[in-house]
Parts: structure tokens; C-alpha cells; sequence
């Protein structure tokens, strides 16, 4: 929603793992926010942190998704229903849309379809938030390579 939490953490896994597989060249890996409250920050403390644990480092800067998303990238993976309908609804509205948009979560071999948010929670919840896109950002990169 906010693109602080939990898409910087998926966007900085999924980045690990192609660069690791070297195809990191086929990818554009982005991620954004529903909303336009956090444009320009950097991702929460406590995410950083977490992905650092991780060995993992990331630059990236909240922004807000675009039109030109939906026209340019393949899919727009998401958190939860939430951002699922709002995505939706922002792709209904652009004309030539290509985008798959599905839920990230959908790709979990351990079937937890939803990535809550971690924003209220603590640094356990950030670390729950990176095993699960570990999960899924595994499986995707298996299922699109």
C-alpha cells in the first residue's frame, strides 16, 4: 500500500535470487505503492534491517504505481485482497493494460495466500514477511524462467 514494508522486501528478494541465478538481465524488478503517502522514502528501519540479516542491501525509494506500469511490466504481484482490488481497478482504467496482476502470496508452497503487513507489528513480523517472499519469489522465478 505505503511501498515501505513489504514490497521492498519482495522487489529486494526477487532481485537476490535472479542476480543469483543470472538472469537478473531479463527482469525489470520494481516495486510500488497504491497510495502516494510515503512517495520518495526510504523502506522501513526495521525491513531494512531484516533484509540486511539476509546479506541483502537495497537504494530503492517509495513510489507510487503508474499507468505506464500496467502497459509495461508483465505482472504486478501484490500483498493482500486489498491492493489486489485497488490494482485492478487502477488497470481497468488504462487502455492497453498488460499486466498480470495476481497476489504474490498465490505462489507460497505453504499456501499462505496473504502477506500481512508488518507496519504495527515488530521485527518478527518483518522477518515472517521475508521467509514468505522467499517462498514465493522462488516459485515465481521457477514458473517464469
Amino acid at each position: 500500500m505505503r511501498n515501505i514494508c513489504r514490497s521492498p522486501i519482495a522487489e529486494a528478494v526477487f532481485r537476490k535470487m535472479a542476480t543469483d541465478a543470472g538472469v537478473v538481465d531479463k527482469w525489470v524488478i520494481d516495486s510500488g505503492a497504491t497510495t502516494d503517502w510515503n512517495t520518495g522514502s526510504s523502506p522501513d528501519a526495521r525491513g531494512l534491517a531484516c533484509l540486511r540479516t539476509h546479506g541483502i542491501e537495497t537504494k530503492h525509494r517509495a513510489r507510487q504505481v503508474t499507468k505506464e506500469d500496467f502497459m509495461s511490466f508483465d505482472y504486478i504481484l501484490c500483498m493482500d485482497e486489498s491492493n489486489l482490488s485497488d490494482l485492478k481497478k487502477k488497470a481497468n482504467s488504462v487502455k492497453n493494460s498488460k499486466a498480470k496482476i495476481e497476489l504474490l502470496g498465490s505462489y507460497d508452497p505453504e499456501k499462505q495466500l496473504i502477506i500481512k503487513d508488518p507496519y504495527y507489528g515488530h521485527e518478527e513480523d518483518f522477518e515472517n514477511v521475508y521467509e514468505q517472499c522467499v517462498r514465493c519469489c522462488k516459485v515465481f522465478l521457477e514458473n517464469n524462467s
